[in-house]
């Protein structure tokens, strides 16, 4: 939706949507390497879920700005009870999470969040998956739009592009 938006708008090249691999830090490296050269100031990321916690390590890092839709908070923590096979829904590759996997995605967690200003986030508060209000104080200082009954899936995201794109732009 965010990508058609855009290139209606004539921007399509702004968006950027690389696919991460299950391991961790295979996450972040490609993550880091497709924003490499990228001015900071004029980067806003979005994550939703597992990326907006990855979204959070690279925006901690690099300075720029995040839209957080339903962001995991301690990803690890749900994580315990899937270990074994797997398969991404995105890219249907299947995997075996392991406990490493686990300890390597707690390593790239980051305390607190500095200059919440960057952040927007979009919480639902029917989450099935994740505690929105985890997220709410993780996230203080930031813009955060609270959404009644609005579940994991956040299906409002609709409803929601021009504020992003605004705060991208601002």
């Amino acid at each position: 939706m965010l990508r058609e938006r855009l290139e209606r708008l004539g921007r399509g090249g702004d968006f950027l949507c690389p696919a991460l691999p299950h391991r961790p830090a295979d996450a972040a490296r490609v993550l880091h390497a497709a924003l490499t050269g990228a001015d900071p100031a004029a980067l806003t990321l979005l994550g939703s879920s597992l990326g907006g916690f990855y979204a959070t390590w690279y925006a901690e890092r690099s300075g720029c700005r995040v839209v957080l839709v339903n962001p995991a908070v301690r990803p690890w923590e749900l994580f315990a009870d899937y270990l074994g096979p797997q398969k991404n829904l995105y890219t249907g590759e299947e995997y075996v999470l392991t406990p490493r996997h686990i300890e390597k995605l707690r390593a790239l967690e980051v305390e607190p969040v500095t200059r919440p200003e960057r952040y927007l986030v979009l919480l639902g508060t029917a989450d099935e998956v994740l505690d929105y209000r985890r997220a709410v104080e993780k996230y203080r200082g930031a813009v955060q739009v609270v959404v009644q009954g609005e579940d994991h899936g956040f299906g409002a995201f609709a409803d929601y592009l021009d504020l992003i794109i605004d705060f991208a732009d601002a």
